[in-house]
């Protein structure tokens, strides 16, 4: 399988060519185009339970659309939902916690599932759940606006707003905190940021989605329907 990034990093586009008879999970309605020797297949991938702990707890699909090359290869070309960039992750036998909304495909070979307990739960406005990305092969990832990548070293510590944090080296520690005290959460316009710790790699987005909305909704039509 190859992957190619391109018009990144504000509308990216993933081409994605594949060998004869390989295959590609796509989360839902992240398919843009495919070639006409590509088949496609949708399932509760993984089972009913991890299907369920994916829609539930991550905020996935909880049906996945499994692509499935003809003899001859093909291609299919995916995008993120909302502008912004694509990362492609070769997994080696490792683990990335990915957030919720960030996975887009993988390669036969990559699990994804919801890593469910306190340890990796961060809660941001409305709760944001990390999906555990592991096994051997290349997963394609997205975040809003540009992605930038850090590689803290041993015992170096790094904070960051929650609604930046894309994904992380699953063996890192953390500890997410309120940003000063009650007011400062309520009234900074900040909510929970996280420290991590190295060793390890991290990817933080430079837009959030958090505060497009914050941004958006007072700007709604109000609906007067009710007066």
């Amino acid at each position: 399988m190859q992957v190619e990034l391109k018009y990144r990093p504000s509308y990216s586009l993933g081409i994605v060519t594949l060998e004869p008879g390989e295959e590609l999970q796509v989360e839902g309605g992240s398919m843009v185009s495919m070639s006409s020797d590509v088949t496609i297949q949708t399932s509760a991938r993984g089972g009913l339970l991890k299907s369920l702990g994916r829609a539930l707890l991550g905020g996935e699909s909880f049906f996945q659309n499994t692509y499935y090359a003809g003899p001859n290869g093909g291609e299919v070309t995916v995008a993120p939902a909302l502008p912004g960039d694509l990362y492609l992750v070769d997994l080696q036998d490792e683990s990335l916690m990915v957030q919720s909304g960030s996975y887009v495909a993988s390669s036969d070979g990559v699990e994804v599932d919801t890593k469910w307990g306190g340890a990796k739960t961060f809660f941001a406005s409305e709760g944001l759940i990390m999906l555990r990305v592991s096994g051997r092969g290349k997963a394609i990832l997205s975040s809003y606006g540009a992605i930038h990548e850090m590689n803290l070293a041993v015992g170096e510590k790094y904070t960051i707003d929650t609604g930046h944090l894309v994904a992380f080296s699953e063996n890192m520690g953390f500890n997410v905190r309120s940003v000063g005290g009650l007011k400062s959460t309520l009234f900074s316009g900040e909510g929970l940021v996280v420290d991590m710790t190295g060793p390890g790699k991290l990817l933080l987005q430079t837009r959030s989605t958090d505060a497009l909305l914050s941004w958006l909704i007072p700007k709604l039509p109000k609906d007067h329907s009710s007066q």
